[in-house]
């Protein structure tokens, strides 16, 4: 009888316990959200991270559980505004981003590199030479076979790109780059034009953004969720994730991957620089910053110049497999050519100066032969396309600059 009743307590306390937390995930977020507004407060904040592991490996075990349920389509995930269902509880099940996938993207960047990071020749655990340290701890490691950067847990780091003035942002530009974490898709992260997000804006700065772990992103509205399909929080860690944001004077653009996150067309002030800020809840990664001025009004070049110059049509490191993000910059050629059917367009690879001359000339033909196969996959006439590979013998800028170099790669479509 003894053990019955020590039994029945037990019971009684579990369903007290789980009774405290009706839902894990929203009581997740709110710590989160807590720990970010509270980060000045040692004592909180390591408070805060033991209570947010213990919160996560409650509802990460409810997951698990939920995915070997038939009936999990009843359970209170799915009446959530983040739109995470028990089928994506593992990071092995999300599919690796793809050209088709990308079919409906509309990301441009602009058409002048002002930043691009080079990371390659960069020394492990050194901090980039690139980006400027304004608070925190950054370093260089190698994740995924290549060179990235490293913001440990801990106190973060807010880093900006190494520039010889605080104020060279244009009206209109673009800003590119990969990030990962170990705890969360996207979240923990902000970006930056001048004045940190989260303290009082200064005036006639133009506001920043914040990643939020909910699913969502916080600008100019308010809190907007993301898409239907884009999951991005702690059920898949550690995946690279493709950040795209174009701004015109008072429009702005959000992407994440192949979705487009926010949309606004009231914003203030201006940007005098990109400064990326990242939390230090978990282990992060960023490579492939890129900051461009400019946007391509290809229509405009057709009848004027004769030509469009091409700088977000991407490739794999000396491959010609091109990247999904490229859609964005082929979508604006199809449309073109859907539109008038009398274009035709020699494409021209160029590539920079990395490497064997004959090497990069073969590669270049092979880039423009991939781009033309794209296209004509879409429906555009093999007829009205040709291809010709130029190798490094036609740089536009100068070789000895990472941006120099990143300006050099692109694809030409020239009017004949």
């Amino acid at each position: 009888m003894k053990k019955y009743l020590l039994l029945g307590i037990a019971l009684i306390c579990l369903q007290v316990s789980i009774a405290q937390i009706n839902n894990p995930k929203q009581t997740a977020t709110d710590a989160a959200s807590n720990h970010a507004n509270n980060d000045i407060d040692n004592s909180v904040e390591g408070g805060l991270n033991k209570t947010e592991n213990k919160i996560k490996g409650l509802f990460k075990k409810k997951n698990k559980s939920e995915k070997n349920n038939n009936n999990s389509s009843s359970n209170a995930d799915n009446n959530s505004n983040n739109n995470n269902t028990a089928d994506n509880s593992s990071s092995k099940d999300s599919q690796p981003a793809s050209v088709k996938s990308y079919a409906n993207y509309d990301f441009v960047p602009g058409d002048k590199i002002i930043f691009q990071s080079n990371l390659a020749d960069e020394q492990t655990g050194e901090i980039p030479s690139q980006l400027t340290l304004e608070n925190g701890q950054m370093d260089i490691q190698q994740e995924d076979g290549e060179n990235v950067i490293h913001v440990p847990k801990g106190s973060g780091a807010t880093m900006t790109p190494r520039m010889s003035s605080d104020t060279y942002m244009p009206d209109q530009f673009t800003v590119e780059f990969d990030f990962k974490n170990e705890g969360f898709g996207v979240a923990h992260l902000m970006v930056d034009f001048g004045s940190r997000v989260y303290y009082a804006a200064k005036e006639g700065i133009m506001p920043g953004m914040t990643f939020g772990t909910d699913n969502s992103i916080n600008w100019t509205l308010g809190d907007v969720n993301f898409p239907e399909g884009l999951d991005v929080n702690y059920n898949h860690p550690m995946q690279w994730h493709h950040i795209a944001i174009a701004i015109n004077k008072t429009v702005g653009k959000v992407y994440i991957d192949q979705y487009r996150v926010a949309n606004v067309n009231n914003l203030t002030g201006k940007a005098n620089n990109v400064t990326i800020d990242v939390n230090g809840y978990e282990n992060s990664f960023i490579k492939n910053i890129r900051i461009a001025a400019g946007g391509i009004d290809i229509y405009k070049k057709v009848t004027t110049d004769g030509k469009i110059i091409m700088h977000g049509i991407l490739f794999d490191i000396d491959k010609a497999t091109l990247k999904p993000e490229s859609m964005g910059s082929i979508n604006q050629i199809y449309n073109l050519m859907k539109k008038d059917a009398s274009l035709k367009f020699e494409i021209d690879g160029h590539t920079d100066n990395t490497g064997d001359a004959a090497h990069n000339l073969t590669l270049s033909q092979q880039r423009a032969d991939a781009v033309k196969t794209q296209l004509v996959s879409m429906g555009i006439d093999a007829g009205r396309l040709t291809t010709k590979g130029f190798g490094d013998t036609k740089p536009i800028s100068d070789n000895n600059t990472p941006e120099g170099k990143a300006n050099n790669r692109r694809v030409e479509f020239v009017k004949v």
